[in-house]
């Protein structure tokens, strides 16, 4: 199989089982519902937001809109970057991480893009239906982003020695995070742990160009 069919068959598969899980999450919870999986340690909680990953908010309609702009602008940016790294012959790895970061994005594009049309709105009191006859709570690009994974391993309070937090609550981790942030943190990270491995094709390919240019010429 190609890496191009990799890659493709990556976004599809991350995409199919990240939005699986959200329908049936969004149908099937209350909201801020919490289903204990492992102890307290992993819960699978139903939240929802109207920014970035891990439950980061913008404020207000235009913060909403902008933030969906920039995200189908960054998945058309990582698309033509992609299509540069198969045209180089880059490491499979390279591009199966690009493809995680290209399945998450999108991912939550269609939280912000359909959710708002397709679903009503979830409350502690009342599950949401797909398709209902009043339609969506939301336009296009207005939906909310459905998160379920909490992982609050370590919970307590700060000792009296720390400034500024001492006696305050502490938790680790926090955030609420989806499918789709899973694929962009482990393809960002794969990238960051193996850059060397990665990247050093194109530096070799271009300190070789660098060397032919800068090879003096014999005077005739």
């Amino acid at each position: 199989m190609s890496i191009t069919r990799k890659s493709i068959l990556t976004v599809f598969l991350i995409l199919l089982l990240d939005q699986t899980l959200k329908i049936f999450i969004k149908t099937g919870m209350f909201l801020y519902q919490d289903i204990p999986v492992f102890g307290n340690w992993f819960i699978i909680k139903f939240i929802e937001n109207n920014g970035m990953a891990f439950g980061v908010d913008l404020p207000g309609d235009y913060g909403k809109l902008a933030l969906s702009v920039f995200r189908i602008i960054a998945v058309f940016a990582i698309i033509f970057y992609m299509r540069h790294l198969i045209r180089e012959k880059a490491p499979n790895g390279l591009l199966i991480a690009m493809s995680l970061i290209l399945a998450g994005a999108i991912g939550n594009i269609l939280d912000s893009a359909f959710y708002g049309l397709i679903f009503n709105e979830s409350t502690p009191y009342m599950k949401s239906v797909l398709f209902p006859e009043g339609g969506g709570y939301s336009s296009f690009l207005h939906g909310k982003v459905v998160d379920m994974f909490y992982f609050p391993i370590i919970r307590g309070t700060w000792p009296q020695w720390v400034p500024f937090k001492s006696g305050d609550y502490f938790e680790f981790f926090r955030p609420v995070f989806n499918m789709a942030d899973t694929a962009i943190s482990v393809g960002v990270f794969s990238i960051l742990i193996f850059q060397k491995r990665f990247f050093t094709k194109e530096e070799e390919t271009v300190s070789s160009e660098t060397s032919v240019i800068s090879e003096p010429t014999e005077s005739i």
